[in-house]
């Protein structure tokens, strides 16, 4: 069945590791038939939330910039993929800023179920990536349709363009199974 996927890549740095990995992974998913959509968040306008919470009522955020375009398109598709460079063992701050601005799908009539996060950082061990496993877990725990299907443990990409083969075939090969 021919799935809407959506793949965000949230590092703002040209070149990034975590948007190679993004690519492979919306290649994978190309190449298996599926409908894809590749979003970066660079030089995008997103604004921190103000928690107004007026967003539960009225589907959409009264802040006017780039983040409703890409939560309608969070909420349309049957999978999202999040790529993010790991800072300081996180997510990278303006991946938090948009699960914090999709708010208004907590309440909405979603259709995502499958959520798959890519992790580059510098540090080569798996346990670099656990906090924004957790981080981003603790978003989809308020989703009780959705789930985190997979990670792909991006270590040892300490600079631009530097994330190994491996694991580019690891981000493509979850793409393509979907």
């Amino acid at each position: 069945m021919k799935k809407r996927v959506l793949v965000l890549s949230t590092s703002l740095r040209p070149h990034s590791n975590s948007h190679l990995l993004a690519q492979k992974f919306a290649q994978g998913a190309q190449e298996a038939g599926h409908q894809v959509e590749l979003i970066s968040l660079q030089g995008k306008d997103i604004r921190f939330c103000q928690g107004c919470l007026a967003c539960l009522k009225t589907h959409r955020c009264v802040i006017q910039d780039d983040a409703n375009a890409i939560v309608e398109r969070m909420a349309e598709a049957d999978v999202i993929c999040f790529a993010t460079p790991v800072y300081y063992y996180e997510m990278a701050g303006q991946m938090k800023t948009l699960l914090d601005r999709a708010n208004s799908l907590y309440t909405s009539d979603y259709n995502f179920r499958d959520i798959y996060l890519l992790t580059a950082s510098a540090e080569e061990e798996d346990s670099a990536s656990d906090g924004p496993i957790h981080g981003l877990n603790g978003w989809i725990a308020c989703f009780e349709k959705a789930r985190l299907a997979g990670v792909v443990r991006g270590g040892g990409a300490d600079a631009p363009a530097t994330i190994s083969a491996d694991k580019q075939a690891e981000a493509y090969q979850l793409g393509k199974q979907l």
